[in-house]
């Protein structure tokens, strides 16, 4: 294998990345080395340089007008790349420490308002009821239709309740769902396990919905198949809860940005932040590596502040006047 194709396969194995990850990597890798002009591997060693990485990140900037973010990003994966290279010994140092990075505009997130999300709730309350499991007879055309609409809904329920990544919802199985504990054993980045808890509502709506998948299926589930599954009976994909998202948040017209699954992890983190809960706390909930990971949500948070202090302190009506 190539030096490429063996830290790939370590980052599988080893650090545990997503399917997804490696393939950006892969990419990220290859386009260097088609622009460094390497032939082997030991000419893409040679191409590891602060001068050819300098070029490589104007290219990228200039003669593929990417974003800073983008070029970050690529930045980011040869170092990660390099600094492989000198565990391996095949490099004495990181070349990319010494490349200026191109700055980002500081991006905050965005979130769907509390009102917006019980809009949504409230609409689709008749998808999630236990009435509706009495029309599911199999796979036909009306029952398949009643299962899409109750599928669409948790998936839009778990994400917004739990906040936990697309990834991590695609990856839970049956038995990582404990009803009498109310809690979700959820697989986050580098297969690190942790709890989430399930408020009661949810956890009806999950039992509800296995009752579901056993009607459309004609057969009970196992502790390890796939929590969710399509009409087909397959495991999500990425792609399809992203098309679940766009279309269900699609129908409540106060929500008119970007619809995504990530969005509904910030609005769940803000929500919180914003009743008080503690930056520790939503960071365990929320499987960051970090504290300065959860730290951005303060600002939406330090907005609705200084809307009260306008609202209620004396000084800040008066204008901070002297004597008032």
């Amino acid at each position: 294998m190539s030096l490429t194709e063996d830290y790939i396969a370590y980052i599988g194995s080893v650090r545990r990345y997503s399917d997804r990850t490696q393939a950006i990597y892969t990419e990220v890798l290859e386009r260097f080395r088609e622009f460094s002009g390497a032939a082997s591997d030991e000419d893409f060693l040679d191409c590891l340089k602060p001068s050819l990485i300098r070029s490589y990140e104007v290219f990228l900037l200039d003669g593929k007008s990417l974003d800073p973010r983008t070029v970050n990003l690529h930045l980011s994966v040869l170092s990660g790349f390099c600094k492989w290279l000198m565990k391996e010994r095949r490099l004495d140092s990181d070349p990319v420490r010494s490349v200026s990075r191109p700055k980002m505009e500081k991006r905050l997130p965005v979130f769907y308002r509390e009102e917006s999300m019980k809009e949504y709730f409230t609409s689709t309350a008749s998808d999630a009821s236990e009435e509706n499991l009495d029309l599911i007879r199999g796979k036909d055309k009306v029952s398949l239709d009643i299962y899409s609409r109750r599928l669409n809904r948790l998936i839009v329920s778990i994400l917004y309740s739990t906040g936990i990544r697309r990834s991590e919802l695609i990856s839970l199985r049956v038995g990582d769902v404990d009803f009498s504990r109310r809690v979700a054993k959820v697989r986050g980045k580098g297969d690190k396990m942790r709890e989430i808890p399930l408020v009661p509502s949810l956890c009806k709506e999950i039992s509800l919905y296995l009752k579901s998948v056993e009607l459309t299926e004609g057969c009970s589930r196992s502790a390890g198949d796939p929590l969710l599954v399509t009409g087909k009976g397959g495991k999500l994909y990425p792609v399809f809860v992203d098309r679940v998202i766009k279309s269900e948040l699609g129908q409540v017209g106060s929500i008119t940005g970007r619809k995504s699954p990530h969005v509904l992890r910030h609005s769940l983190a803000t929500e919180l932040l914003n009743e008080g809960a503690d930056l520790n706390s939503i960071k365990e909930l929320l499987g960051h590596s970090s504290l300065a990971a959860t730290q951005v949500y303060t600002h939406n948070s330090v907005e609705k502040l200084k809307k009260v202090y306008v609202n209620a302190h004396p000084r800040a009506k008066s204008g901070g006047k002297n004597g008032d």
